[in-house]
Formats: C-alpha cells, structure tokens, sequence
C-alpha cells in the first residue's frame, strides 16, 4: 500500500505597495558644486596643472594614523607639492621640511623628480613620516639600486608604533586612577 500525501500550494505572502515620497530637488549652486568635485577626481589642483598627463610612480608611505599616497615623476626640477599646495606651505616647520625631503637629500638627487603627495589623517608629524616614507618606496621602484642606502638611513621601514588604546578602568592606556591605602 502506497500513501500518497496531499501537499498544500504555499501561499504567497502580500506585496506591499511601495510608496514614493516627492522629494525637494537641490538648489542648483549646490547641484553645480557636487559637479566640480566629481569631474576633478583630482590630488590637488595646482599640482595637477603642473603634472598633467605626465608618467610617475605610486608609492604609498605609513606613519602612526597618516597615510601618504606619493606621485613621483621623473624628469623634474626638484618640486614637492603636498594636497596641491607647495610642501613648505603644508608643513611650515623645517624639521618636517626635512623629513619630507630627506630621501632625496640622502641620495643626493634634490632637483631630479617632481612629487605629488596626498596626506590624510593623523597629525603633521606623523603626516611629514608617512610622506617621507611613501617618497623613499617610490624611488626604490624606480631605481632598485637605492634601496641599500634608503634602507640603511631606515627610510623603507615602516614605523609601527600607534597610540595604545585606553584601557577600561583606567584613565588613559596605562594610567590608573590615583590610589588611596585608605
């Protein structure tokens, strides 16, 4: 004897309808200002002007919670520009300065390339490391026989150390609240 069983369709669960709600177009400055900024798709506008259309090599440089993205291009005349601005605008002190360039002063090649770098996040120190950091990576690929002098100045090492993170309980990372013994 075979049984067979009754299977019952599914039913099909009600749609609701989807209701759109009139919107408020935006005021055509702003339509216009949303524009600009997506056709630029740009680093910075005056070292855009000046880069335009020409090869570089992409390196991306570390430092504590900074990021540095590095255009170098050959050929150049020994320009930096930092967010579209002239690097000694961006970082107005000269220990910076220095940080900045200090790959090219150690190899000795101050006024033969151009960069272009994007820095976010983080302090300005720690901007200035990244972006000196990012600028020795590119030079290595583009002459893999720098590498042994970057390397010995400990320009291609990434320095790891970050601020540690508060601790509950304490007041900072390590420090506790005072002690009393009674």
């Amino acid at each position: 004897m075979t049984e067979t069983k009754k299977t019952t369709p599914k039913k099909e669960a009600a749609k609701k309808k989807v209701v759109k709600k009139a919107t408020k177009e935006p005021t055509t400055a702003k339509k216009k200002a949303a524009d600009v900024v997506a056709a630029s798709d740009s680093d910075g506008s005056k070292a855009d002007q000046i880069f335009a259309d020409r090869k570089y090599i992409y390196a991306v440089g570390r430092r504590k919670n900074s990021s540095a993205r590095v255009r170098l291009y050959t050929e150049g005349k020994g320009r930096i520009y930092v967010n579209g601005r002239e690097f000694r605008a961006y970082f107005p002190f000269s220990s910076h300065q220095k940080n900045v360039t200090q790959p090219l002063d150690v190899l000795k090649i101050k006024n033969d390339f151009d960069v272009s770098i994007v820095v976010k996040g983080g302090g300005i120190v720690g901007q200035s490391e990244a972006a000196r950091h990012g600028l020795a990576r590119a030079l290595v690929m583009h002459n893999e026989v720098w590498k042994q002098g970057l390397k010995k100045m400990g320009l291609l090492t990434r320095d790891a150390r970050k601020k540690e993170r508060k601790k509950p309980g304490l007041k900072k990372a390590r420090r506790a609240p005072q002690w009393s013994k009674r």
